[in-house]
């Protein structure tokens, strides 16, 4: 496997001193809810309809399907703050233009249940919300819960959150930031190849010996073999076939928005490279930081560590960490070789990050650890019951990984 793999790796803990409680997540989908808590509330007037939605088991872009399919309307006149994924019940909150509340509230659909319908006189976007508030039951823990997790908690709030993506954002092979990197490298073969994936690291078998066929050289048994709702590997192999060789061309098939998403998903793992390597003094300001403010969001040069700690220990500020692009802000000394270093293990530069077609990615900064706000748990005999919240953009699997340390 190669060295950036993450499908069996696991990023360092913060409590790694505290034993872990083990046990799992998701269980059924009342184990994992999730409530956007949003920037601001419809303000009842205008000709956009707010839809407060609850959803079971399916990832947002799939309500959103549903809905639009349903109201009979183009699936990007729905605006929506965040994205959530399939496993859990999550309410979040959807926007949709010149449609009547007694057309959305009257909608049964599968997986999809209206809570409410205000108006308002903006589209709902992206990042349009604070953060969300986590229910998670953790089930099959250890005996020593109820002495280990208020410890865990302890170090938390005082340290904060490790502010990593972690496995959920790499596919489900754990190989989307490997097409990504492929991709900015401009090696086109290796992007097929890494967009195949690993025949171990899929379960089904016709699946793996798909894989196993590509890697053979046998591009038509291959896609033979492809499972039917593998569309973008269908699709990149049927070029292939009419095109030998010419891998460019075949990984042009590949829709631009999953192209966007490869891409981010090696932005999150150089990412997630720099919080691992900062792990144990990842509350600690160093000089030559660029620090973020976690009121807004907004980044200033550290010239004094010692001068500016005592923010940092209050949790106004915090370190950031790089989402790598070509125009991105770049820290200064020891903190820069730090950075730099993790890019050109990567075989990458910043200038990669300038690519054709709509795919450049500008870059930005993240804090490296995120408050953890109103921690409450409940420990009755193998389950404890863990209720947070968190900023938007942050995992909440990052908090549940230091209490259960399984992952």
């Amino acid at each position: 496997m190669s060295e950036y793999s993450v499908a069996h790796c696991c990023h360092p803990y913060l409590t790694s001193q505290i034993p872990g409680i083990g046990g799992t997540i998701k269980g059924c989908p009342d184990d994992f809810c999730v409530d956007e808590i949003p920037s601001y509330l419809p303000c009842g007037s205008g000709e956009h309809l707010y839809i407060c939605i609850e959803k079971r088991g399916i990832t947002t872009l799939e309500a959103i399907s549903r809905i639009a399919h349903a109201l009979k309307i183009q699936e990007r006149d729905i605006g929506y703050a965040g994205m959530k994924d399939a496993v859990g019940v999550t309410r979040q909150t959807l926007s949709v233009q010149k449609i009547t509340s007694e057309k959305v509230c009257a909608l049964d659909l599968d997986g999809v249940r209206v809570v409410s319908a205000e108006r308002h006189s903006n589209k709902l976007k992206v990042g349009h919300l604070k953060g969300n508030r986590f229910q998670i039951v953790i089930r099959g823990v250890s005996a020593a819960a109820a002495e280990q997790v208020p410890a865990v908690v302890a170090v938390l709030q005082r340290r904060g959150i490790a502010n990593y993506f972690g496995y959920q954002r790499y596919g489900a092979q754990g190989n989307s930031h490997l097409i990504g990197m492929a991709l900015l490298k401009g090696d086109w073969q290796d992007a097929v190849r890494r967009l195949i994936g690993e025949a171990d690291a899929v379960r089904d078998a016709e699946w793996g010996a798909a894989i196993a066929a590509y890697q053979q050289g046998d591009v038509a048994h291959a896609l033979q073999l492809f499972p039917r709702h593998c569309r973008s590997e269908r699709d990149v192999l049927q070029r292939l076939i009419n095109r030998p060789g010419e891998f460019e061309k075949a990984f042009s098939a590949v829709q631009p928005r999953l192209k966007k998403l490869y891409l981010s998903a090696a932005q999150s793992f150089l990412f997630d490279q720099t919080v691992a390597g900062r792990i144990e003094t990842l509350d600690q300001l160093m000089t030559g930081d660029l620090a973020i403010k976690h009121i807004n969001g907004a980044c200033f040069l550290v010239e004094d560590a010692a001068a500016e700690q005592g923010r940092a220990d209050e949790f106004e500020i915090s370190a950031s960490g790089p989402m790598f692009g070509c125009k991105m802000k770049c820290p200064e000394g020891a903190v820069w070789a730090l950075e730099g270093d993790i890019l050109e293990r990567a075989g990458l530069e910043l200038p990669f990050f300038d690519l054709p077609g709509g795919l450049r990615m500008e870059g930005e900064r993240r804090p490296l650890r995120v408050p953890a706000g109103d921690i409450s748990f409940k420990a009755d005999g193998e389950t404890v019951t863990v209720v947070f919240t968190l900023p938007k953009g942050s995992y909440a699997t990052s908090l549940i990984r230091e209490i259960t340390k399984t992952f």
